[in-house]
């Protein structure tokens, strides 16, 4: 994942994933879908960003059950 495709997916994981809470599988389909096409209209390619993560599907898959919140010790 390139900083800049990171970088982006973590703003956009932080302003969007606060309002969705679900573990069913079509809905987080639907924030992969929401994810890339922001993306896309910012200039940043699918493959930017998950050059490095496998899926944007098991990041925000992963982000969604490990919902703890809090700061980091």
């Amino acid at each position: 994942m390139t900083t800049r495709g990171i970088n982006f997916l973590d703003r956009w994981m932080a302003d969007h994933l606060p309002n969705a809470i679900t573990d069913d599988s079509m809905a987080i389909v639907y924030l992969v879908e929401e994810a890339l096409k922001a993306a896309e209209r910012e200039g940043i390619t699918p493959d930017e960003i998950s050059e490095e993560v496998g899926t944007v599907f098991e990041v925000i898959l992963d982000a969604m059950q490990n919902r703890e919140g809090g700061l980091a010790a």
